[in-house]
């Protein structure tokens, strides 16, 4: 079994009857800004707001998530190291967790971004509650629809 969810939090393609039901990382942006903890905040907070964003991901130089930004982190007004603002150690999920759960885990939990990573902590991308909502509302539409059509 440690296989298949070894397989599963890497993001990797599965099959069967599950395999075409949206998950985190099917619906997580892969544009996420990411910086390196020793950069200046005013640095990456321009590069943040000019790609649209309001988060940014702190990562090494192997990808591995060591941190985030988020809005207040992000306005903070000494120029001093991401790593003196940052969240460190913010929770992750695994690109395999189905759409809905995530969908209701963000609203409950009012996250408005959660970062996908892969088992090894690599970042896969970020997902933000209103995709994840979005994309729950519309397969639960679909899954309606093809009860109705059953009957």
């Amino acid at each position: 079994m440690d296989g298949k969810l070894d397989w599963l939090a890497a993001g990797l393609p599965t099959e069967g009857t599950n395999a075409a039901r949206p998950r985190a990382g099917d619906v997580a942006r892969k544009d996420v800004p990411t910086c390196r903890a020793n950069e200046p905040i005013g640095e990456v907070r321009q590069r943040v707001r000019a790609a649209g964003w309001d988060a940014c991901v702190v990562v090494n130089d192997e990808r591995v998530v060591l941190g985030l930004l988020r809005g207040a982190e992000l306005d903070t007004e000494q120029d001093e190291p991401v790593e003196r603002a940052m969240r460190p150690g913010p929770s992750t999920f695994r690109p395999h967790v189905p759409i809905e759960e995530m969908a209701q885990f963000m609203v409950a939990h009012d996250l408005p971004t959660s970062p996908i990573t892969s088992s090894d902590g690599r970042l896969i991308g970020v997902l933000r509650r209103e995709d994840a909502v979005r994309v729950a509302h519309e397969q639960h539409e679909h899954d309606e629809t093809s009860e109705e059509a059953k009957r």
